[in-house]
């Protein structure tokens, strides 16, 4: 049923928490694996599926806001935000969420929009510093 949300070819459409860019995400599968497909402009990044259950689950146990704090791979990743934790060996799949290696960061950036289409999570919409709590 290809006109379901979240498809190849219906997938959500969302924008980053400050609302400066837009980007899709989709459901796929890859070597019998489910994952989450991120286009950003002319850049595919690729997510374990199970983040999204996963940060639900943590930002439940957390119990407050958490900073998202994005940043890309090669950059550290600020203590106690959700970057951190997608890419943390204390993380339930012991490290990095994002699965093109190179392209594994910026979880705090993608992932957030779309926990909030799918009625998991509230965000906050500032220019900066934004942060995320379970709903």
């Amino acid at each position: 049923m290809e006109s379901e949300t979240g498809t190849k070819g219906n997938p959500w459409q969302l924008k980053t928490p400050s609302g400066t860019s837009e980007y899709t995400m989709y459901k796929a599968e890859k070597d019998g694996v489910d994952i989450l497909v991120c286009t950003v402009g002319k850049t595919i990044l690729h997510y374990d599926y199970r983040c999204i259950t996963d940060l639900h689950t943590r930002l439940k146990e957390y119990g407050d806001w958490m900073e998202l704090g994005a940043s890309d791979e090669q950059k550290p990743a600020k203590e106690g935000t959700v970057e951190a934790w997608g890419r943390s060996t204390e993380n339930p799949v012991g490290g990095w969420y994002g699965l093109k290696k190179g392209l594994r960061g910026r979880f705090g950036m993608y992932l957030p929009p779309l926990m909030e289409a799918l009625g998991l999570a509230e965000v906050e919409h500032n220019p900066k510093n934004n942060r995320m709590r379970a709903i």
